[in-house]
């Protein structure tokens, strides 16, 4: 698993495209993701140093132009960020569940990154704006007061870059619901 990643958010498709091999060919970078989103967008995900991600990563923001929706580069990603966005995570129960939703993939697993490593949670699942209008949201789990500083800390990171569409805690979720989320 790559310790550092990167992703460049697009406008174009075709841009997106390009984009990526020129991200791939600027660096040793493993392309973890290189696909459209609602509404029709594109993402570039790739994964590997940090050294080589940073590179990448400046290759695809000048590649991008224009046409760059938004950007971030996680030197030290934490765990729970990948397997969140396979949707691999298992989780038994929750004591509580937080969930942040924004309006830019970047904006969203750039917060979801952070409230892992703020608080004792565990990310359960990002989900990557399909079928949801180009948003995109993230849910966690932990004891109540983690899962408030966690959400708490994710919402403003993304509302700094105006890109916070809503934030959420819910106390002792009912089951159904946590088994929907997974």
């Amino acid at each position: 698993m790559p310790h550092a990643i990167a992703l460049i958010e697009l406008s174009s498709i075709a841009r997106g495209i390009e984009t990526a091999d020129a991200m791939l060919k600027s660096a040793h970078v493993e392309l973890l993701a290189a696909k459209t989103i609602c509404p029709g967008k594109f993402i570039v995900l790739v994964g590997g140093d940090a050294a080589s991600v940073e590179q990448a990563a400046a290759q695809g923001r000048q590649a991008a132009g224009h046409l760059l929706v938004d950007h971030f580069s996680i030197a030290r990603l934490h765990p729970d960020v990948l397997p969140a966005i396979s949707g691999v995570t298992r989780l038994e129960h929750a004591a509580a569940v937080g969930v942040v939703e924004s309006y830019s993939v970047a904006a969203c697993i750039a917060a979801a990154d952070l409230a892992a490593k703020t608080a004792e949670v565990t990310l359960i699942r990002i989900h990557l704006a399909f079928g949801i209008g180009g948003k995109c949201y993230f849910v966690l789990s932990g004891d109540v007061a983690a899962v408030a500083s966690a959400i708490d800390v994710a919402a403003r990171s993304a509302g700094e870059k105006g890109l916070l569409v809503q934030q959420t805690v819910i106390p002792r979720p009912a089951p159904a619901l946590l088994a929907s989320l997974l």
